[in-house]
């Protein structure tokens, strides 16, 4: 497996990953200084956004997330994973089902479940260990969640808030999908017509929608 690699979905030659990681490069950090970095300016700068998802696979182009103000789990894991390859620290895509607890009202009414799927995390590898991180919820929308934000240390997995801040249970993994080299549109299309199938009673040639 090729985590370095730059593909069709982390194009990091790209002029815009460029300018992204350019207040990175060529400082003299190490891989892990690095990793935790770029994983905060992917965590903040980018809000997250679950409720815009695309079939297309141009919309998951590390370039054209990275034009956003905002984007969805997966949209920002592809956007981090092209950065750190970008600067040469090996990383993939994984995926899984999550089931939130807090605040999923608006959820379950666009989606008929509190259950996101396919969601989105980055595994980056450090001093030859996989760790799993996720850049999904920006600071901003955690403090309006009383969560606190995931920090990313270079040493620990860190994708998982289970807990607020008062101790309520937010958010449960309830299913694997294993990781990814490159991006799986295919599979996360056949993935989200299963579980959502409302959203196709109407049109099931849709390729983009706002939930």
């Amino acid at each position: 497996m090729n985590c370095l690699r730059e593909t069709y979905f982390f194009d990091y030659s790209n002029e815009v990953i460029q300018n992204i990681i350019s207040e990175f490069k060529d400082k003299g950090l190490t891989d892990k200084e690095n990793s935790i970095q770029i994983y905060n300016k992917v965590r903040d700068e980018w809000r997250y956004d679950p409720y815009t998802i695309s079939l297309s696979k141009e919309k998951y182009k590390a370039s054209h997330i990275g034009q956003n103000s905002s984007g969805n789990c997966v949209e920002k894991s592809v956007l981090l994973i092209s950065c750190l390859r970008g600067l040469g620290v090996p990383a993939r895509l994984h995926l899984g089902k999550v089931k939130n607890h807090i605040a999923v009202e608006r959820l379950t009414e666009k989606f008929g479940s509190n259950e996101l799927t396919p969601h989105g995390m980055v595994n980056v590898e450090l001093n030859e260990k996989w760790l799993k991180m996720s850049p999904a919820f920006n600071t901003a929308l955690c403090k309006m969640f009383n969560v606190e934000p995931l920090e990313f240390d270079g040493e620990n997995n860190s994708f998982l808030q289970q807990y607020n801040s008062s101790g309520s249970l937010f958010m449960e993994y309830v299913d694997d999908y294993g990781h990814f080299e490159d991006v799986p549109v295919e599979f996360m299309v056949n993935n989200i017509k299963e579980h959502y199938p409302h959203i196709f009673d109407v049109d099931d040639s849709i390729l983009e929608f706002k939930l």
